[in-house]
């Protein structure tokens, strides 16, 4: 079968999914604390996620075009429906920036104007972290991909309608569009991360944290795609596809999580050997009250696939492979909940001491006592959170797992959708030949 049908029975599943993380974000947003962190810090988590996991889709694109790549063709609908998402990701994120704006959240510590004015590291990074080039970035960079991968899209589905002329016009056509597609990615997603999930902690910065997550983001999505053509090659679909496809596909979950770890390891010893407080805070915050966590997603995400990928026939075996792209992209999301849950709590607190102080010092002598003592309170829960259990922020909690469903049902029900609307294998890819007799 050469044409994907979304059946009732996987969009009705697709469809509970997003309704248990509609349901866990209402719950978390009513439990929740004043600011109502818990629950944008969920947003910001999984927005960012599933957002990278797209953009990194349509960097792969582009990469391999230009590589003259032949070996993913078969696929390579896969990759390309992924990418329907972003614009879902950049709506995500438009409501975060505008947040900003309207102070709907309090994810960032440089969105408080009274706080950046006093702060000479948040004043001297005024000029990046505003919430005017946040939007202008996002709206910008983000829009950007979904005009160029979409054109690029367009002459791959154009090309699969029209057949192949002597020129080979549609395929130059997408190595046009790639060509400017890859360095843009290559640039600017690196200011998105900044922006994004780097400035939650912005006292702090690294000039590898970036391609961290790049790379985290990487892992992720050839994890999903892993998923998605077993589970399409289980129903009936890319029959065309053999052993060497699926043991490619392991190659790349096995490689990028070596090439993960490789970053996650620089960062880490260059600041630990540096030994410089501005950058080992964000460390020692990890190690000291995120443990579990901490060496968890070093555990998983690098020796769990090293171990049982490094062998050959384990990367060709579907439960084997099944099990491991499953856990390693759950990690990975869990690499990101400990990016970002960190810093938004420290934030909250000082947030809610700093209101408390201002509520104190317009009611008088008295109200300005109690109010302090409530702002010591609250700094005083954000130092100590190492030895208390901290609601969705110790540990993902259930909201958050849900959360997490929720998006992930919208995201594969919008890659399922984007799958349905253009041939599985690309039979006029002047590729394709080489992709179908492709061996490892």
């Amino acid at each position: 079968m050469n044409q994907y049908t979304l059946s009732s029975g996987l969009r009705t599943i697709l469809l509970v999914l997003m309704g248990i993380g509609a349901l866990c974000m209402g719950i978390t947003w009513f439990g929740d604390d004043a600011l109502h962190t818990r629950f944008w810090s969920n947003f910001l988590h999984n927005s960012v996620f599933f957002t990278g996991i797209a953009v990194m889709a349509s960097f792969f694109i582009a990469a391999s075009i230009l590589a003259y790549a032949g070996w993913y063709t078969a696929f390579k609908r896969v990759f390309e429906a992924i990418t329907a998402f972003l614009p879902y990701g950049l709506g995500f994120m438009v409501i975060l920036a505008l947040g900003n704006y309207f102070h709907l959240h309090h994810l960032y510590h440089w969105t408080d104007e009274a706080e950046v004015a006093k702060d000479p590291i948040l004043a001297g990074k005024a000029g990046f972290l505003n919430k005017n080039f946040y939007l202008f970035v996002t709206v910008l960079f983000v829009g950007a991909y979904i005009f160029l991968i979409e054109k690029i899209k367009s002459f791959s589905r154009a090309e699969d309608n029209g057949g192949v002329d002597a020129n080979f016009t549609m395929h130059k056509n997408q190595r046009f569009y790639a060509a400017i597609l890859l360095p843009i990615i290559g640039f600017t997603s690196v200011i998105l991360i900044w922006q994004w999930i780097m400035s939650v902690d912005a006292h702090w910065y690294s000039t590898m944290f970036a391609w961290y997550c790049l790379a985290s983001f990487f892992v992720a999505m050839v994890c999903f795609v892993s998923l998605a053509l077993l589970y399409l090659r289980a129903n009936g679909y890319y029959q065309n596809l053999s052993q060497h496809h699926i043991h490619d596909m392991g190659k790349f979950i096995f490689a990028f999580s070596i090439f993960w770890t490789y970053l996650w390891f620089s960062q880490f010893m260059l600041i630990w050997y540096a030994n410089i407080g501005e950058e080992t805070i964000y460390f020692k915050e990890r190690y000291d009250n995120y443990p579990v966590l901490f060496f968890a997603n070093l555990a998983v995400n690098f020796v769990l696939p090293f171990i049982v990928l490094l062998r050959n026939d384990t990367k060709r075996k579907i439960g084997t492979l099944s099990f491991v792209a499953i856990v390693v992209f759950i990690f990975h999301w869990v690499d990101f909940f400990l990016m970002v849950k960190p810093g938004t709590l420290h934030t909250a607190h000082a947030a809610m001491g700093h209101g408390a102080e201002e509520h104190g010092a317009e009611t008088g002598a008295h109200g300005a006592e109690a109010a302090g003592e409530h702002a010591v309170a609250a700094v005083a829960h954000g130092a100590e959170h190492a030895s208390s259990f901290v609601s969705g922020f110790t540990i993902p909690g259930l909201l958050e797992l849900g959360t997490m469903l929720g998006f992930f049902g919208l995201f594969t029900f919008v890659v399922l959708n984007a799958l349905s609307k253009a041939n599985l294998t690309p039979k006029h890819d002047p590729y394709l030949q080489e992709s179908l007799h492709h061996h490892v």
